[in-house]
């Protein structure tokens, strides 16, 4: 079974992290992630940062940068604070629905926000080799994937792609009824399923992931982007 206090074991602590840590502070911003800054970060700074800039954008108080001088800044190496796994749903941008600039995080995306192998080995990359402090999964409401692997959808390579979900849905199936993707609850619970299991997978499946979680050099966490309000809500595990 999943630890819960490795996915969301500083989940609390977060609000006062967001508060107390420095690199909130305004003119710190824009300032691009070098391996000194990336450092002072704990797994709980890097969630606070993630909620603070969703809070940002759901306000309309985006901070506005210099991305061509972030770019320069950050062209001969990076440190992201964050590795986010999300839908390549349009609608879900984690960059701007986190409010993040150049060099702040990695970001896979992939229909249904699913992990496999592939997605597991650049995760590897992002925390062991290159430093990142938080993975977080992120999907969405209304998720066409999601709808997809419940219809059970067959259409070309698609059909590979969905297969990814379809254990997801049979879990979550209940009762005699075929599943649709009419029913608007069961999509919502498949999503958020389907994020859990991402979770998952990745500590189950990644000896090296899950050696920093269990020293707490790492945290993982689920979430759900709502598209109407663009709020962002953190899962247990």
């Amino acid at each position: 079974m999943l630890n819960r206090r490795m996915i969301c074991g500083c989940l609390a602590a977060a609000p006062l992290a967001a508060l107390t840590w420095p690199a909130f502070a305004e003119e710190n911003q824009c300032a691009v992630f070098t391996r000194e800054r990336q450092a002072s970060v704990t797994p709980a700074d890097a969630l606070a940062l993630l909620k603070a800039g969703n809070e940002r954008f759901v306000s309309g108080q985006t901070v506005n940068c210099d991305l061509v001088k972030q770019a320069a800044a950050s062209a001969t190496g990076q440190a992201p604070f964050a590795a986010i796994v999300g839908c390549m749903d349009s609608r879900v941008p984690p960059e701007l629905v986190f409010d993040q600039k150049i060099g702040d995080v990695f970001d896979a995306r992939i229909a249904g926000n699913f992990v496999d192998t592939n997605i597991l080995g650049s995760l590897e990359f992002a925390t062991a080799v290159a430093g990142a402090r938080l993975i977080c999964i992120l999907g969405h409401n209304d998720c066409g994937a999601i709808k997809g692997a419940i219809d059970d959808v067959k259409f070309g390579n698609l059909t590979a792609t969905l297969a990814n979900i379809r254990p997801v849905v049979e879990d979550a199936s209940t009762g005699t009824d075929t599943p649709t993707s009419k029913d608007a609850a069961f999509v919502q619970k498949v999503a958020e399923a389907n994020v859990r299991n991402a979770a998952r997978f990745i500590l189950d499946n990644s000896p090296a992931i899950r050696e920093m979680a269990d020293a707490r050099d790492l945290m993982v966490v689920g979430a759900m982007h709502d598209l109407a309000s663009g709020r962002i809500t953190f899962l247990d595990g």
